[in-house]
């Protein structure tokens, strides 16, 4: 019970800070529902080529490996950044491969994630299709987006300056994809299998559609996600431990 509260009491702190930091610096993240949330995205001529911002940058051919467990069973994480776009809204979004597998080799998930990084730095998540590969052969597509579709709207997954206690939508699709992320810690250290990480930036995100669980993300500069933990709602880490590319 006392976790549940918890849980409940950081969401809470985490829509909060959302709809407060937008309200001050009027960027549109707003912290109530997707309905409401008006991202002041920029026009298509207004995005760069590549994606270099510090925290979230993806060259075309890096591929990341993550190891972690996911309550009580391991499993490996493969990110590409393959060297395709895909045109949403009119900008030439970025396609990054996500396949996660079980021990035995199996694929549990594959999912294209779709980024563009404006002029200013600032990242944008444009939508995903995801697959997740379930017994007797079926295949849930749930959480899937894009924006411009179904009432989809865009996200930013990395802020060009990230500063503490920044927060804003990472997506929004109601009742398919609503995750929210709040900035709180910049600076350390952080050491994880593929090594150790200065300047490290920290995150906590969660979404209104899963309201129990929590996740603590740190960002190392120069290669972007390097370790995930969830705080509450069950038991999943994931560290980074190669990079090629």
């Amino acid at each position: 019970m006392r976790r549940k509260a918890t849980a409940a009491l950081l969401c809470l702190a985490i829509a909060a800070a959302v709809a407060a930091y937008a309200a001050q610096a009027g960027l549109g993240f707003g912290g109530g529902e997707c309905a409401t949330y008006d991202p002041k995205i920029p026009s298509p001529s207004r995005f760069a080529k590549v994606i270099d911002n510090a925290y979230f940058p993806l060259p075309a051919g890096r591929t990341l490996l993550y190891r972690g467990v996911e309550n009580g069973r391991k499993e490996l994480d493969r990110v590409h950044v393959t060297g395709r776009t895909r045109n949403i809204e009119g900008i030439a979004a970025t396609v990054v491969s996500d396949e996660v597998y079980e021990p035995v080799g199996k694929l549990k998930e594959k999912t294209f994630d779709y980024y563009a990084q404006d002029e200013r730095g600032n990242v944008w998540y444009l939508g995903e299709d995801t697959r997740e590969f379930l017994p007797g052969g079926k295949v849930d597509t749930s959480g899937s987006w894009l924006a411009g579709r179904s009432g989809a709207k865009p996200g930013l997954i990395m802020e060009a300056h990230p500063r503490v206690p920044d927060a804003y939508r990472q997506e929004c699709r109601s009742g398919e994809a609503e995750d929210l992320a709040w900035v709180v810690g910049r600076g350390g250290s952080q050491t994880v299998p593929y090594g150790r990480f200065h300047r490290v930036l920290r995150s906590l995100e969660f979404s209104r559609l899963e309201p129990a669980i929590v996740d603590r993300k740190v960002y190392g500069r120069g290669i972007g996600a390097i370790s995930e933990r969830q705080l509450s709602g069950g038991h999943e880490t994931l560290s980074l431990v190669r990079v090629a590319g």
